[in-house]
């Protein structure tokens, strides 16, 4: 199993705090993983195994009717005369789960642990039932540091051009490339037909998967609803801006995209219009996308220091600077930072372009320009330029 690090040790601080703690993230990305790396450090840290109880709601072993089996079936493995820590993975299988989740967090000697891969899990009634009772623990894809720790090698250039293209999926790693597709294919085809298709009640496949290869081909460029709609209607699918933006939601629930706001830099507020979306792994666009996906090789980049942002930690927006743009402007409690990316900045032409947004934002937060230029760490009056896949193994 590749170590989880900075997640495990997120649960490790909120051990038997008393919160739900609720992990999330599109399927495969390695959450039922995090439970049995986190259960391992449990035994180790003297937990029997009677007081560990774990159920996956995907596995056929489980066939509870209701909240009120789950509930039960937990609740008979429990006494009061030791602490228990409860993992439900998936847990938005069973229907009404968040009843059984709040009268299992209400027992003092029960550490509830919980996942499910659709942001529904946390809408609705659970988000209202468990209101300020629990903390989300958004999980991604391996990033670019988790993914060489799986490998002999430290041709980090020659990995990272694997990475942009085969993605950071923990299924993909000690399978031949040749079958990476295939088994891509077992991951979108679970996330589009049973999370997105099944529990919004889709029908039509095609003009889904039209609008999602619209937004996997535009990741990193300004995209509306209208501008789908106009695209997909100019090509004979008439469809409204509303149906679109129901698609849409669709997907983000899933967490196979993620949205991006524009930010005005000067204004220091966000702007209503013309979002930016990412793919959660760079890999399931190269398999939907097939030949076209590598033609686009700048954005791809962005797409990963989007997604590395986020494991950071940071609110990540982009950046309006008048009528220029900053790639992403990065913000948490302390403050703000920049960040342009590119390929190359070799070309003096190029590299004026690319500093020229990030020197006019008219503050003194740190500005970072990332390319896969293989040169030493540079200053430009305060912007730092930095190989990319320098900047992503150094944390």
């Amino acid at each position: 199993m590749i170590e989880r690090t900075e997640y495990l040790n997120e649960l490790i601080k909120w051990k038997d705090k008393d919160v739900i703690k609720v992990i999330t993230g599109i399927r495969r990305c390695g959450k039922s993983t995090l439970f049995e790396l986190f259960i391992d450090y449990l035994k180790k840290n003297g937990i029997n195994d009677t007081q560990i109880i774990k159920i996956n709601l995907e596995d056929a072993e489980y066939d509870f009717k209701d909240y009120k089996d789950l509930y039960s079936y937990v609740n008979g493995k429990i006494n009061n005369k030791t602490n228990y820590y409860i993992f439900l993975d998936e847990v938005q299988n069973v229907e009404k789960f968040q009843k059984a989740v709040d009268s299992l967090y209400i027992k003092k000697n029960v550490d509830v642990y919980i996942t499910g891969s659709n942001a529904y899990l946390l809408s609705g009634e659970l988000a209202t039932l468990l209101s300020g009772r629990y903390i989300e623990i958004k999980m991604l894809p391996l990033s670019f540091k988790e993914y060489t720790s799986s490998f002999k090698s430290d041709n980090y250039q020659q990995l990272f051009l694997d990475y942009m293209k085969n993605g950071g999926m923990p299924g993909t790693i000690n399978i031949e490339s040749n079958q990476i597709d295939k088994y891509l294919d077992g991951i979108f085809s679970t996330v589009i037909y049973k999370d997105v298709m099944s529990r919004n009640k889709i029908t039509d496949k095609i003009l889904l998967e039209n609008i999602l290869k619209f937004i996997f081909d535009s990741i990193g460029s300004p995209i509306s609803t209208k501008k789908i709609s106009d695209t997909l209607t100019s090509k004979g699918t008439s469809i409204s801006n509303h149906t679109v933006e129901n698609y849409i939601t669709a997907f983000l629930e899933s967490y196979i995209i993620y949205k991006s706001e524009r930010f005005d830099v000067k204004g220091k507020n966000l702007l209503a219009r013309d979002y930016k979306y990412y793919v959660v792994d760079s890999g399931l666009r190269s398999y939907f996308l097939g030949k076209k996906a590598d033609s686009d090789m700048g954005h791809i980049l962005e797409n990963i220091v989007y997604l590395e942002l986020l494991r950071r930690g940071y609110k990540v927006y982009i950046g309006k600077v008048d009528d220029l743009e900053i790639d992403f402007v990065a913000e948490n409690r302390d403050g703000l930072k920049y960040f342009q990316v590119a390929l190359s900045v070799r070309d003096e032409k190029v590299l004026e372009r690319e500093l020229k947004s990030l020197k006019k934002t008219g503050d003194h937060y740190p500005k970072y320009l990332l390319t896969l230029d293989m040169d030493l760490e540079t200053d430009y009056d305060g912007i730092t330029k930095i190989n990319v896949v320098d900047w992503l193994l150094k944390k």
